[in-house]
């Protein structure tokens, strides 16, 4: 009776343990992709379909799914990445330029690119969610379904970024807390919502 008390908490500790790993094995991966820069939206992606495997299938390697599945998203989502990371820019430059102004103006404008960066914020989360869940599918139909889950519902749409929100600030005492489990943590939300009651085969 002990040692059967033992073995099923110790299942229990490594059930646990495993939902740590997983997304932050995945998020180390999605950070070193993203170094490229125009890079960061195909490993988001990847990252998504690579959790998406672990959820449904019970597929733990994270860490190496995520460059596995990179080079098809790269081909994909190449041109939308370049565009995504232009619109960061120039929403950082926004925010850098506005900030130092002090006029009621200055104040409402920063507000609005704060709402910007957002909206953007959670739809590319959305986006990855739906990319990772149908990688045979065109982008536009990633798009389409995204803003479907992003702003369709508010609720949805709030939860999203305050799952983004919330993963960097409380892993921000763990050592590159933020970097593992920023991306994957929002991701793994859309993942729920979009696909609820993922089948586990093993």
């Amino acid at each position: 009776m002990t040692a059967a008390l033992t073995l099923g908490a110790r299942g229990r500790l490594l059930g646990v343990l495993e939902r740590i790993a997983q997304p932050a094995a995945a998020g180390a991966a999605f950070t070193v992709l993203a170094l490229g820069v125009v890079t960061w939206l195909p490993a988001l992606a990847a990252l998504a379909h690579t959790l998406q495997r672990w959820r449904s299938d019970g597929d733990n390697r994270s860490f190496t799914g995520v460059f596995a599945a990179f080079p098809r998203y790269w081909r994909a989502l190449w041109r939308q990445g370049i565009v995504a990371s232009a619109a960061v820019a120039v929403l950082a430059v926004n925010c850098l330029f506005l900030s130092g102004r002090s006029s009621p103006s200055a104040f409402v404008l920063l507000c609005a690119q704060a709402g910007l960066g957002a909206a953007l914020l959670v739809h590319c989360t959305a986006f990855a969610a739906h990319a990772g869940l149908a990688p045979d599918e065109p982008p536009a139909r990633w798009h389409r379904r995204a803003l479907a889950l992003a702003f369709a519902s508010p609720a949805r749409g709030t939860a999203l970024l305050g799952a983004a929100v919330s993963a960097v600030v409380f892993t921000l005492p763990v050592p590159l807390g933020p970097l593992l489990f920023g991306p994957s943590v929002p991701v793994l939300l859309a993942l729920h919502f979009a696909a609820p009651q993922p089948e586990r085969t093993s």
